[in-house]
């Protein structure tokens, strides 16, 4: 067989396009979910970690630290296959969510601490004059700020969970990439992998297209 019979194979691309467009919309609601929970508990991380007492500060850097450090494979191998022993069981889709929100999560907390601590201290020594107290101060002040500054790597973050989702396969979940590795066993052929490569880069490339301008758009803007 030639090249393109064997991995440009547009017979088999074609047969096995319906089982790809089912992966496809389980791999965008694990990203978006994943995108969503990840982001929300970063931003509550981040800000027990910088504000909070002791006792809720040392937890929320101790699972910074900890999903920063373990691969996300680990993660959600450890989700879905260990916790059914102290009796959690958790659906593939769930599992694959909880796990890529923690990860992101963790990164999102760090860059959302980079942004904060960005901000002139000046600023929220001016609100509290103001008769501002915290959490309007938070809300109106510190946040809009920090959210300027961090949206180009936590963009960044967000692509790299949505191709991580692909690693939703070994938790049994059909994502994308599973559907296109079953696809290869009942084809003999690999064309179905190349085609689930192309339309990750199809979905994907244009997300790190706006990475790319955000961080254009950061560095022309005035400090």
């Amino acid at each position: 067989m030639s090249f393109v019979d064997t991995f440009l194979n547009t017979q088999v691309m074609v047969q096995v396009f319906p089982m790809l467009i089912q992966g496809l919309k389980n791999t965008i609601l694990l990203a978006l979910a994943s995108i969503v929970f990840g982001s929300l508990l970063g931003i509550v991380l981040c800000i027990l970690r910088l504000f909070a007492p002791k006792p809720l500060s040392i937890p929320a850097v101790m699972v910074i630290d900890i999903f920063r450090s373990i691969p996300t494979l680990v993660v959600l191998v450890l989700i879905y296959y260990a916790l059914p022993f102290i009796g959690v069981r958790l659906s593939s889709f769930v599992s694959t969510v909880f796990g890529l929100s923690l990860v992101l999560g963790a990164f999102t907390a760090e860059v959302f601490r980079a942004g904060i601590q960005g901000i002139p201290a000046g600023q929220t020594e001016a609100a509290r004059a103001l008769g501002m107290h915290f959490p309007l101060i938070l809300w109106k002040v510190i946040l809009p700020q920090a959210l300027k500054i961090a949206t180009p790597p936590h963009t960044s973050n967000c692509v790299a969970v949505a191709k991580d989702t692909s690693l939703a396969s070994v938790v049994a979940m059909p994502d994308l990439l599973k559907q296109a590795t079953d696809a290869q066993a009942l084809t003999a052929n690999p064309s179905p992998l190349i085609a689930a490569a192309i339309i990750y880069l199809v979905i994907l490339w244009p997300m790190v297209r706006v990475v790319a301008l955000f961080e254009r758009r950061m560095a022309r803007a005035p400090r």
